[in-house]
């Protein structure tokens, strides 16, 4: 199955692909989705399963297989990757996976293969699942919204967040009535971090959960060609909470990865 997505962009141009967060779906980058574009690159948004209009799977699949499978339709060797917490951890295992398929990787409060969840992160979880298994699906969404957007969030953004993931909780519950507990998304599979290739510029949040705060940190001694930047603003979705300055990160980050590699092109050439 191909993963619902849009497209746009130069069909020619260097690929970019945007994975959101398991909180939202992808309109959450509606702010970055035309700059980038309009700047020059094919940009890709995807709905991973049970998110946004792609439905819950019904057989085994992976996420990263999913993302592969949309590049192979899409015909696309390789791109760079944009994710936002669970969707920077899906990107690390595609960039681990598939090395050559990965230019660059500009990971937002990513989430880390094989990270042992912390206190803080536990104790999110425990609660959220306490209000899903009472089927309370405002409550949880709520939730997701006060601990995962910053203090520069505004209430529109708030809004945005709480209805996605409330979507999200439906979508999953409608698929799995009561008392099943089926989840056809396979086992993540052991990684070797060092394998990836890509440039990668791991971004942290000031006011984010400290897991996520020390993931972003700790990628540089993990990955060969990482550097971190944390932002004293952020939480853990600044690409919602400060659109704008977001952005403008991306743009210079996948700017500067697209000039690299046009002039290594040129060097290397015939």
């Amino acid at each position: 199955m191909i993963v619902s997505h849009d497209v746009d962009g130069p069909a020619d141009a260097p690929a970019v692909v945007l994975l959101h967060s398991s909180v939202g779906d992808r309109r959450m980058w509606e702010p970055q989705w035309r700059p980038l574009a309009q700047a020059g690159f094919l940009v890709v948004r995807a709905d991973f399963r049970g998110c946004g209009r792609t439905p819950v799977a019904t057989a085994p699949y992976s996420d990263e297989a999913d993302v592969v499978g949309l590049l192979d339709a899409l015909g696309l060797a390789d791109a760079a990757f944009v994710g936002s917490s669970y969707g920077g951890r899906v990107a690390l295992r595609v960039a681990a996976l598939h090395p050559q398929r990965v230019t660059a990787l500009a990971l937002l409060c990513a989430g880390r293969p094989g990270h042992a969840p912390g206190p803080a992160l536990r104790a999110f979880g425990e609660a959220e699942d306490a209000l899903l298994d009472a089927g309370d699906l405002d409550a949880a969404a709520a939730l997701n919204a006060r601990t995962w957007l910053g203090p520069e969030a505004d209430e529109e953004t708030r809004g945005r967040v709480t209805r996605m993931q409330r979507e999200n909780f439906a979508h999953w519950f409608a698929a799995h009535p009561a008392g099943e507990e089926a989840d056809h998304e396979l086992p993540e599979p052991a990684l070797d971090l060092r394998a990836v290739t890509a440039p990668t510029l791991a971004v942290g949040g000031a006011h984010d959960l400290p897991d996520f705060r020390r993931i972003a940190a700790e990628l540089p001694g993990l990955l060969p060609r990482a550097r971190h930047r944390e932002l004293p603003w952020a939480g853990h979705l600044p690409s919602l909470e400060r659109p704008a300055e977001i952005t403008a990160l991306l743009l210079d980050f996948l700017g500067e990865e697209r000039d690299r590699g046009a002039s290594t092109d040129r060097t290397t050439g015939p």
